[in-house]
């Protein structure tokens, strides 16, 4: 079994990440492949970057750090669901990532992007480059939302449409498989 984690990504009040969230997770959860553990950046409230030494040396001397570095260790696999920003990615995201190093090395990442005519694809694409960088390895298969405001209702729940659930169930299935590939190289390492 997969445990993936999925990472809210936005922490601006009014976000629409969470009922976006909400669905991944749902989906997920009724996967018998995965154990899901919803992470939201809103609620974990990282302050900005705070630790003295180089993450990759794991020295933290933060409480919240520590509690992030376990959480984050304990996943094999990722789903990041991404607002747009600016042509890229939250800066809570960033922040989130960055606090870490080894705990993301060779895992599996797919990435539910949301916003307007794009779908927050821009966002995901400069979200990749930093992603690399730690050795997350990302699927091909990537949920992207165009006119995200179209599908949240009145209540505040995310409706996705056909392809939006077409894409997250081959998403799901490119990180098993991802998984299954990368989890020998990660106990070598």
């Amino acid at each position: 079994m997969t445990k993936l984690m999925i990472i809210i990504g936005s922490v601006r009040p009014g976000r629409v990440g969470l009922p976006v969230a909400e669905w991944a997770a749902s989906v997920a959860s009724a996967d018998s492949r995965f154990e899901v553990d919803v992470a939201d950046l809103a609620e974990i409230n990282l302050p900005m970057m705070d630790e003295p030494n180089h993450p990759r040396l794991r020295q933290y001397t933060h409480e919240h750090t520590k509690k992030w570095s376990a959480r984050v260790a304990a996943a094999d696999a990722f789903v990041f669901v991404a607002p747009e920003y600016n042509y890229s990615y939250a800066p809570a995201l960033k922040n989130a990532i960055d606090f870490l190093f080894t705990e993301w090395f060779r895992k599996p990442l797919g990435v539910v992007s949301y916003g307007g005519v794009s779908g927050g694809t821009r966002g995901a694409a400069a979200l990749r480059a930093s992603v690399s960088a730690l050795g997350l390895v990302s699927t091909t298969a990537n949920v992207e939302i165009p006119y995200i405001a179209k599908h949240i209702d009145d209540e505040g729940k995310f409706s996705p449409d056909e392809r939006n659930e077409l894409m997250l169930g081959h998403m799901l299935t490119e990180i098993v498989a991802l998984d299954g590939a990368l989890r020998p190289l990660r106990h070598a390492a």
